[in-house]
C-alpha cells in the first residue's frame, strides 16, 4: 500500500506556503475564483489564463451574472482558451446554482459532482481549497508528482491509477483534516507538480521538498516515470472554407449548440478540399454570385483528436445581406471584432485585421 507519512505532508505543507505564487484566484476567499480558474486551467496554461481570468471577472464578476449573460459575449470572453464547451457548462452550472443553491457553490463533493461540467478533479478542488474539506484533487500535476514520489510505472491514463491516489490522500487527511492544512496539501501537490515535478524536461529535484524520500530522485528514473500510454492518431479533415464579403462586411454561419465549436461564429465552409472552379459551383448552390474570386493561404488547426486542413477562398459579392437567416449573420469589422470566432480561424482573423 501506498503511504505518505504526516512528516512527509506537513513538509510539503510548509514549502507551498513559502514558495506559492501570486496568481490571480488564489487565496481571494470567493469559492467562485476557484471554480472559475479551474474551468479555465483545463487543458490551458496559467499565463495563458491569468489575463483571460482577470477580464472574465471584470465583466462576470459573480455566479448570477454568469447565469444571466449572453452566450454569444461570454464565448466572446472565453475566446482564445478553447474547448469551448467548458463555457457552455460553466453558465449551465450557474444557472443550476441560482435556480436550486441560492447563486452558490455547494461545500459537498458529492454534490458537486452532480452539476454541470464539475467532475470529479475540479470537485475535490472546490471542495478543499474553497471551503477546506479534507477531500482529494487529483489532475495530471498531482499524477506526474505522485507516480514519481512512489516510482509507479502503470499508466497514468489508467483509471484505477487516480482512485489509488484518491485513497493515499484520504488516508492523509485522516491525520490531519484541518482546514487550512487541507487546503495547503492539495495546492502544494498541483504546485509541485507545476514548478518543481515539471511535465516536460528534468525535474528540479533539488527544489524540492520530498528529495530525501522520492523514489524517483533516488534512482534516477524520472525519465520513465510517469508513463503516459500514446493517445489514437487524429484524424485529418479537409476543410474549404468561403470568406464571402461586400466591402468590409462579411457573412457568418452560427455553429451548432452542441458539437465542436459549438454557438461559435466561423466562416462558411465545407468538408471537403474544393478547387477554385469546385468552390464557385458549390457557392453557387446557395445562391451565391461571385463577382471575384481569390485564394488565399492555407491554414491548419489541431484540436485534441482531430486536425483541420483548411483551403481558403475569398469570395467578394454584392448583397450578401439577402443571404442572412437563423444560421447566418452579417457583420463588419467592429461588429465582429467582438464576436466569439475560434482560435482555428486566426489566420484569416488576423489577415484582415478583425483582431486587435
Amino acid at each position: 500500500m501506498n503511504t505518505i507519512s504526516t512528516n512527509t505532508a506537513e513538509a510539503l505543507t510548509g514549502w507551498y506556503i513559502n514558495n506559492k505564487r501570486s496568481l490571480p484566484w488564489r487565496d481571494t476567499g470567493m469559492p467562485y475564483d476557484v471554480w472559475l480558474s479551474e474551468i479555465m486551467l483545463q487543458q490551458t496554461r496559467i499565463e495563458a489564463v491569468k489575463p483571460k481570468f482577470l477580464l472574465f471577472k471584470k465583466d462576470i464578476p459573480d455566479i448570477p451574472s454568469l447565469a444571466q449573460c449572453d452566450r454569444d459575449h461570454l464565448m466572446r470572453l472565453w475566446e482564445g482558451l478553447g474547448y469551448y464547451s467548458r463555457a457552455v457548462n460553466l453558465q449551465k452550472c450557474a444557472q443550476t446554482l441560482v435556480n436550486k443553491y441560492n447563486g452558490k457553490l455547494p461545500e459537498d463533493y458529492k454534490t458537486l459532482c452532480s452539476l454541470p461540467g464539475i467532475g470529479p478533479y475540479t470537485a475535490g478542488a472546490v471542495s478543499s481549497i474553497a471551503y477546506g474539506k479534507p477531500v482529494p484533487a487529483v489532475d495530471g500535476n498531482v499524477l506526474r508528482v505522485l507516480t514519481r514520489y512512489f516510482a509507479i510505472s502503470k499508466d497514468v491514463r489508467d483509471p484505477s491509477l487516480r482512485k489509488e491516489f484518491e485513497k493515499d490522500i484520504r488516508s492523509v487527511f485522516e491525520q490531519r483534516h484541518d482546514p487550512d492544512f487541507v487546503r495547503c496539501f492539495n495546492q502544494g501537490l498541483m504546485e509541485l507538480g507545476e514548478t518543481v515535478c515539471v511535465p516536460n524536461g528534468a525535474p528540479h529535484c533539488m527544489l524540492c521538498p520530498w528529495k530525501d524520500v522520492c523514489s524517483c530522485c533516488r534512482n534516477k528514473s524520472y525519465d520513465r516515470i510517469p508513463y503516459r500510454s500514446p493517445l489514437k492518431k487524429r484524424k485529418i479533415i479537409e476543410r474549404t472554407l468561403f470568406i464571402i464579403r461586400d466591402g468590409d462586411t462579411f457573412l457568418l454561419h452560427k455553429r451548432p449548440d452542441t458539437g465542436l465549436l459549438a454557438s461559435l461564429y466561423e466562416f462558411p465552409g465545407i468538408e471537403r478540399k474544393l478547387s477554385r472552379s469546385e468552390a464557385i459551383a458549390e457557392i453557387e448552390k446557395h445562391g451565391i454570385h461571385a463577382v471575384r474570386i481569390k485564394a488565399l493561404p492555407s491554414s491548419k488547426h489541431i484540436f485534441t483528436h482531430l486536425e483541420w486542413h483548411m483551403t481558403a477562398y475569398e469570395i467578394t459579392s454584392a448583397q450578401i445581406e439577402s443571404l442572412m437567416n437563423h444560421e447566418y449573420i452579417c457583420a463588419d469589422k467592429k461588429e465582429l471584432s467582438k464576436m466569439a470566432v475560434p482560435s482555428a480561424f486566426k489566420k484569416y482573423l488576423d489577415w484582415y485585421e478583425l483582431r486587435d
